[in-house]
């Protein structure tokens, strides 16, 4: 038993890894928020600026590029429809920005209580075994007893922690992703909708 709780952990260790080394690629700003794209919006100030700014989006995949060909493709919509329509799209790109991040909080909460019941397995095994035995007075063995059961509670701690930084870290890093994405995608359709209605 004791056995089977710490190769569960292990593998909570590996799977938390994993997340936290994809997750940090993938949300690099220079992959969310290309500088190319950031700059294109900046300078795409009428509607002769599209064609530009489309082949930039098509040459550096993103979510900001997409959501900016979905605005781009809906300006002969009105405003208010493209703001929701880009909306929507939004919050599917925010959803893939937060993939994994819910498997990384699941390991949160299961790790230290699969450490608690590596713990309590024992020293259910350490009491049951002192009980048989009668040797009450046997520190080395109540030492060691104690030393396996606590043991996985220490491995539970080891992956649980630095999980929970990963997580916080990384769950600020997609609200701030999204606040930039929200607005370049809100200054590129002020300036199409601001431009249309001079012409």
């Amino acid at each position: 038993m004791e056995q089977a709780i710490i190769i569960l952990l292990t593998l909570t260790s590996v799977v938390s890894l994993t997340f936290i080394f994809e997750r940090a690629l993938a949300l690099r700003a220079a992959r969310v928020i290309p500088p190319v794209l950031a700059e294109a919006v900046q300078n795409c100030q009428s509607g002769s600026d599209l064609p530009m700014l489309r082949r930039l989006c098509e040459q550096h995949p993103s979510p900001l590029g997409r959501l900016l060909l979905i605005a781009a493709s809906h300006l002969d919509c009105p405003k208010s429809e493209n703001v929701d329509i880009l909306q929507t799209k939004a919050r599917h790109e925010v959803a893939q920005l937060e993939r994994g991040l819910v498997i990384l909080e699941i390991i949160i909460g299961i790790a230290p209580l699969l450490g608690l019941v590596g713990t309590v397995y024992g020293l259910i095994l350490l009491f049951t075994g002192l009980g048989q035995q009668a040797l009450v007075g046997d520190n080395a063995l109540f030492a060691a007893g104690i030393a396996l059961a606590l043991r996985a509670t220490l491995m539970g701690l080891l992956v649980a922690i630095p999980s929970l930084v990963a997580w916080s870290y990384l769950s600020k890093k997609v609200d701030t992703l999204a606040v930039e994405l929200e607005t370049l995608c809100g200054e590129f359709l002020q300036r199409q909708y601001r431009a249309v209605n001079r012409t």
